[in-house]
């Protein structure tokens, strides 16, 4: 099945923190806009999370976040919320360059409704994590009731460059 963005099936998405309480500015919001001028910045401490909810069900094949460098997020875990386990762990690399990060094979075809990217550590100091951009890009579950939006576009990996 063709790889897309499942940005458009989010149903819900919650963050840990915004620094300042400033959610106009900072809030999660801005993780999913596409802007490179807006971004997410979590509040100072440890660990911090981005929840994220589906509508329908959907398989993940690749994460791809951009952070601010100097604000990225260390031993990262991708967490399914509806088993209580752990997917698979995340290296991310602190810089500025968009990141594709790939999940096990084993994972691919597995459906979710429900995930959470755990950050346990930051490379700031202070614990705080600065995202500019996240997407996540799969496939619907083949369970899931068939809908329009299946045929739109393809996941932006095909053009990115994988960091490792």
């Amino acid at each position: 099945m063709a790889q897309v963005s499942l940005v458009k099936y989010i149903s819900n998405y919650r963050v840990s923190s915004v620094l300042n309480r400033d959610v106009t500015s900072l809030g999660k919001q801005n993780l999913f806009d596409t802007s490179l001028e807006t971004c997410w910045n979590s509040e100072q401490g440890t660990p911090q999370h981005i929840l994220v909810e589906f509508a329908p069900r959907v398989c993940i094949s690749k994460v791809h976040v951009q952070f601010q460098g100097g604000f990225a997020g260390k031993d990262t875990r991708l967490i399914d919320m509806d088993r209580k386990e752990e997917i698979c762990p995340l290296f991310p690399d602190d810089n500025n360059k968009m990141q594709v990060l790939e999940l096990p094979v084993s994972e691919q075809s597995v459906a979710r409704r429900r995930i959470k990217l755990q950050f346990a550590t930051s490379t700031d100091f202070y614990g705080r994590i600065v995202v500019y951009s996240l997407d996540f890009c799969g496939s619907v579950a083949d369970d899931a009731e068939p809908t329009a939006k299946n045929t739109d576009s393809t996941c932006a990996s095909d053009a990115v460059i994988t960091i490792v």
